[in-house]
Parts: C-alpha cells; sequence; structure tokens
C-alpha cells in the first residue's frame, strides 16, 4: 500500500476513534499493514486501540472491561467505518501499560465483515494455531502468489494438498486399523 494512502487511513481512523471515544483513556492509536506486526497478513491492515490501563494484573482487567462496557457501541461504529475502507481491516482494543506489548493483557478483536473469508462461513470450523517465523513467511508467500486471498485460505490449500497424495490414503487405512485395534481390547 501507498504511503500516502496508508496516512490518509490512519488519520482517518484516529479521527473516528476520537469522535465516537470522547474523552477514553486512549494511550494509543495504530494502523498497522503486513511487516508492521506478526498479526497483520499481507494486503490488510490492523487498526489499534491501545487503550490506558495499570501494571496490576486484575486492575487491568477491570479497566478494560469498564471501557468495553461504556463504549460497546462505539466498537460497532468503528467497525463499520473501517468496512469502508478499500482494504480488509481488523479492529483491535488492547489494554496498555507495561504489558501491552507482550499481549497479556485483555484484548477484543472485530474482523472485518467482508471479503477475504474471515467471517463464520457454515461448515468451516475456526481453529487457533501459533505459528514460527518461517510458517508465516510461508502463508505469506502464498498470500502474495495470489494462491491464497488469507492465511486461513492458505492452511486450507496446504491441506487439501496433504490430502490428494496417495500417503494420506494409506493413513487413514491405518488409521482405522490401530482404531479397530483399540476397540478390541
Amino acid at each position: 500500500m501507498e504511503q500516502t494512502e496508508l496516512d490518509r487511513i490512519r488519520q482517518r481512523f484516529a479521527e473516528a476513534v476520537r469522535r465516537l471515544l470522547p474523552g477514553a483513556p486512549i494511550e494509543r492509536i495504530e494502523v498497522l499493514q503486513h511487516g508492521d506486526d506478526p498479526e497483520v497478513e499481507p494486503g490488510r491492515l490492523l487498526a489499534r486501540v491501545v487503550v490506558a490501563a495499570p501494571d496490576d494484573e486484575e486492575e487491568r482487567k477491570r479497566v478494560f472491561d469498564e471501557f468495553h462496557a461504556a463504549h460497546h457501541e462505539a466498537f460497532h461504529e468503528l467497525r463499520k467505518e473501517l468496512n469502508t475502507l478499500p482494504v480488509p481491516v481488523m479492529l483491535q482494543f488492547i489494554a496498555g501499560g507495561a504489558q501491552a506489548e507482550d499481549r497479556k493483557g485483555p484484548l477484543i478483536q472485530l474482523l472485518h465483515a467482508r471479503g477475504g473469508g474471515e467471517g463464520p462461513a457454515p461448515g468451516f470450523t475456526p481453529v487457533m494455531a501459533r505459528l514460527a517465523a518461517e510458517d508465516l513467511e510461508t502463508l505469506d508467500m502464498l498470500i502474495t502468489a495470489g494462491i491464497a486471498t488469507s492465511r486461513a485460505e492458505g492452511v486450507r490449500w496446504a491441506l487439501a494438498r496433504i490430502r490428494e497424495r496417495p500417503a494420506y490414503e494409506q493413513l487413514r487405512a491405518r488409521t482405522r486399523e490401530i482404531e479397530d485395534l483399540k476397540s478390541q481390547f
């Protein structure tokens, strides 16, 4: 994404946050692109609002829960506004303070409602996976090459390639044999 377009989106998001969350304890407002944070996929953005919170874990949770309760509707208004952008954007609220960079505090994420297959789809089960840098790089390369439109689609594509291999059917047959043997005990 060109820097001028990214700057325009950053400014627009910051203005929307200030308008919809007046007087809220906001520590920082960020719009990150691929390469800025491992969570951001190629061709997507992450709009992050860091909420000021104390370092004490229980107090952080309390402050963040109160913030969420007081501004729940604004979260959805921000989400709607981000859906008008020409690029998919994930909206994230995170508790700030010393632990913010470690992602140990409370966190709320609102995925984009359109495009990229991120929304709940019938027949699909969400799966959380922790991937090493080289695995993320592989998935991002599939996106950049146009093989997949998202990391989730890249994982589905890779699993489909495994199922196409003859050894996979042999593995399934062996697994059934093992299950049959286990049932005999």
